[in-house]
């Protein structure tokens, strides 16, 4: 039986990270990196904190970016000269191990290729999660909480800034919604197929009965703006509320009523943001947060329109988007992507990769379906 052809192995993950190279235009990754480079050692930087913490953010996950594709390319070159040394001197436990290398390599490859599917309008921008418990009473509040981690976990692994705007506490345990932001090139694009209703079954912690409890809980995500983008609010249109910072039981964390609760009247959108002691700030992350939701709803009701006149389509994105099922098995499927896993709390744990690039290839193939 013949062996693996290792050089056609190593030509075909060099052709894709060519393909790679060119679709993320690693040049111009490397000269906004440059830019951002001298703006973060300008000694006035910090005299404006909130441009401040988007250029270092900017900076910290572009160059996480770039650090993930050169580093690639040198595991490449690294294995093929592995391969061959240890043919060469016929050593089979180093062949072993090259080929191990191998597999995680294709596998690491994969999952940067699946970016070059991102190329929706929104998609490089940053992201926007809104987290909010459902139908379920305390666990939904507590599976709330535990999305929240989840998704937190998910961005520290990947070394993407996470910034939380708002959190409303339960009285009991868990949460009643969360908002914040991932600051990374393409969260909005890798994070949109995590949207939807998200279900979880289990033996409730509290019941006291033991009995099994199944709860809801929603994932909204939407693409944070920049200037150019053309998303007007007119300041009639919002009822500014302010009120005093709280955490987990009411205790309250600050002494000034610097927490900000945004209403668009015309839209009945309400957002909330306490994360910074300064009213101004969190006006001006809470407005931040309005617009993107504001345009999140224009571009739905466009995407309903185009729907309404083509007709219906077969395959469509549904609302509810998995099961994370603890009892009486271990499972987390993905309804809309036929994927699962048996180890749910390595998802709990931010193990979402994998999740992500079926959601996002399931995606893709809806969408060319729709255009046939």
């Amino acid at each position: 039986m013949a062996g693996p052809d290792y050089d056609t192995e190593i030509k075909q993950l060099q052709a894709t990270m060519h393909t790679i190279e060119q679709v993320l235009d690693v040049d111009a990754m490397r000269r906004e990196i440059a830019d951002l480079g001298e703006q973060v050692a300008a000694p006035d930087l910090w005299d404006d904190q909130a441009n401040a913490t988007r250029v270092t953010g900017r900076l910290s996950a572009l160059q996480g970016e770039l650090d993930r594709f050169t580093g690639l390319q040198s595991r490449i070159e690294d294995v093929a000269l592995m391969i061959e040394m240890a043919q060469e001197e016929g050593d089979a436990e180093a062949l072993a191990d090259a080929d191990a290398e191998l597999a995680r390599l294709k596998k690491s490859v994969e999952v940067l290729e699946v970016r070059t599917l991102l190329n929706g309008e929104y998609d490089a921008r940053e992201a926007i999660v809104t987290i909010r418990s459902g139908a379920g009473g305390v666990d939904a509040a507590d599976f709330a909480e535990t999305l929240m981690r989840m998704y937190t976990r998910w961005a520290e692994q990947h070394k993407y800034p996470v910034e939380v705007y708002d959190v409303s506490y339960a009285e009991e345990a868990g949460i009643k919604s969360a908002e914040f932001a991932i600051h990374a090139p393409y969260a909005y694009g890798t994070l949109s197929v995590e949207a939807g209703t998200h279900r979880l079954v289990r033996i409730s912690p509290f019941d006291n009965q033991g009995r099994r409890q199944t709860s809801f809980a929603a994932v909204e995500v939407v693409p944070v703006l920049e200037q150019t983008d053309e998303v007007e609010v007119d300041e009639n249109d919002v009822r500014v509320d302010v009120f005093r910072s709280g955490g987990p039981g009411g205790q309250s964390v600050n002494t000034t009523d610097s927490a900000v609760r945004l209403t668009h009247i015309p839209t009945g959108i309400v957002v909330s943001c306490q994360n910074e002691k300064s009213q101004l700030q969190n006006k001006a992350s809470a407005m931040v947060v309005l617009k993107a939701k504001l345009l999140a709803k224009k571009k739905a009701e466009e995407a309903a329109l185009k729907k309404d006149l083509k007709g219906d389509v077969a395959a469509t994105w549904g609302d509810q988007m998995r099961n994370y099922v603890l009892n009486p098995y271990q499972m987390v499927k993905d309804l809309r992507t036929g994927f699962e896993v048996g180890n749910p709390q390595a998802v709990f744990d931010g193990d979402l990769d994998d999740f992500i690039e079926a959601g996002i290839r399931w995606r893709r193939g809806a969408e060319q379906a729709a255009q046939n």
